[in-house]
């Protein structure tokens, strides 16, 4: 199991735990509107790094959009099962040609 399903399997499993105890049940109860503006301001901090030329930062930063996509992507009901077949369907395929198909 990879790191990211080991982590994709956690956010799941504290999906009903104690918001007192436990920040990503925290972020479930405040719904998934506020998952995904938490995703937003990581997703921008990242950005912020990446421009900086921070590696270590930057690396620190995509640890958390990765995991604030994650619980956004739970709180509505998809899985990284899902997105990776989503990948898979795409791989092979020019991004060029993929985008042109949506």
């Amino acid at each position: 199991m990879t790191a990211l399903a080991r982590l994709a399997a956690t956010i799941e499993s504290r999906r009903d735990a104690d918001p007192d105890t436990s920040w990503t049940a925290k972020l479930f109860a405040k719904g998934p509107e506020k998952c995904a503006e938490k995703f937003g301001e990581e997703a921008v901090e990242a950005i912020i790094e990446a421009v900086k030329g921070d590696r270590d930062r930057l690396t620190s930063e995509a640890a958390d959009v990765l995991y604030h996509l994650l619980v956004m992507l739970a709180a509505r009901g998809v899985t990284l099962a899902d997105v990776e077949a989503e990948l898979a369907r795409r791989e092979g395929t020019s991004g060029i040609a993929e985008k042109a198909r949506r």
